[in-house]
């Protein structure tokens, strides 16, 4: 039987991304798995910052209200198990293992009939798990994140009746298109005839694209508007998506989830004395939401940025948008792989005339 560290070196050795975009792989796992995906209700979320809290949060508020819930998740702060939980529970270590070995066995057989080359992506053997995992304990509801966009997304084979698109920026181009408008179309890809479509605000050009998939769909439509804080309007977004699962919601139970929901790495406070809060904000519209966020719960005190940067990422503008709120900056290297010299960040904070700061390991 693998253990955790077994089956992380597993996933660890396979592709991010296969060598083709598509469904077809994915279908065959789950087809070898004995379609898990079918066995429960999905609330399906994407959109470009805020899907790990409004997923969080969404499946939160229905376990509030007596539903059995399961959520998968990404990316992780520490261990792949985090990326599946069973109610307000990660997967325990030795149940992940275990659930690696069975989907990588059925993933072995799917790659046999592939061509030369192709093979079960590490994000494809995960959602695989997941969806496994979910259906075995007998979860009602499973809340779940797309990975990148949503039309070749691995979780868009999920028959969900209720999809939530966050938010829309300009992220990974590359594989979404160059603009907002194409971004969209390639998130509300996973939106489904007769379905509930949920929207955060969006720009005109991704709002146009949602209204214009809902129509076409028959889906109905719910906006919510901004709150003044990031995580208030993921947390309105997650109370309209838990609505439009369930219907008619007890505020009582809903203010208490809200007083108490925690969202690891998501502007997380983890120290008072000196307050000190973490944050996975990785693009510049998710900093610039942060930078809101800081000003308005730090006051006047005295704000030091100790920031990592991947190189894939449009560091220059994250840096315009956070370092005006700081008093100083600390710059360091995360131990991932791809992570910016400090001494690189220093130099684009010059540029962008941020305040004093000093360079980490």
């Amino acid at each position: 039987m693998w253990d955790l560290s077994r089956a992380e070196d597993h996933l660890l050795s396979l592709e991010l991304f296969g060598m083709r975009f598509g469904l077809e792989r994915m279908r065959r796992l789950l087809t070898v798995l004995g379609s898990p995906q079918e066995a429960f209700a999905s609330v399906h979320v994407v959109g470009t910052n805020g899907k790990s809290s409004t997923a969080r949060m969404t499946a939160a508020i229905l376990e509030a209200h007596d539903v059995r819930t399961g959520t998968f998740l990404s990316p992780h702060l520490t261990s792949f198990a985090e990326r599946i939980r069973i109610g307000d529970h990660d997967l325990g270590a030795g149940a992940f293992g275990a659930a690696v070995q069975r989907a990588a066995a059925a993933a072995s057989t799917v790659d046999r009939t592939l061509s030369v080359g192709d093979r079960v992506t590490q994000f494809e053997l995960l959602a695989a798990v997941a969806f496994s995992e979910l259906a075995e304990r007998g979860v009602e509801v499973a809340v779940v994140e797309a990975g990148l966009g949503g039309r070749h997304d691995a979780t868009n084979v999920l028959p969900s009746r209720v999809q939530v698109l966050t938010n829309v920026s300009l992220e990974h181009t590359r594989w979404l298109g160059p603009t907002l408008a194409d971004i969209a179309r390639e998130k509300l890809a996973i939106v489904r005839p007769g379905s509930t479509l949920v929207i955060g605000e969006l720009e005109p050009e991704a709002e146009a694209e949602a209204v214009s998939t809902a129509e076409k769909l028959g889906a109905r439509l719910v906006r919510v508007t901004r709150g003044p804080r990031f995580q208030e309007t993921n947390f309105a977004v997650a109370r309209a998506a838990a609505q439009a699962h369930l219907g008619e919601l007890d505020a009582g139970r809903v203010a208490e989830t809200a007083a108490h929901v925690q969202v690891p790495g998501r502007f997380e406070t983890v120290a008072q004395d000196p307050l000190t809060i973490l944050d996975g904000a990785h693009n510049p519209s998710g900093v610039a939401a942060l930078a809101i966020a800081l000003r308005a719960s730090v006051g006047d005190r005295r704000l030091v940025a100790v920031m990592s940067v991947l190189d894939d990422k449009d560091a220059a503008e994250m840096l315009a948008a956070l370092l005006p709120a700081c008093a100083a900056a600390v710059f360091c290297a995360s131990p991932h792989p791809r992570a910016l010299p400090p001494a690189t960040l220093g130099s684009l904070a010059a540029q962008v005339g941020g305040p004093p700061s000093e360079l980490g390991a």
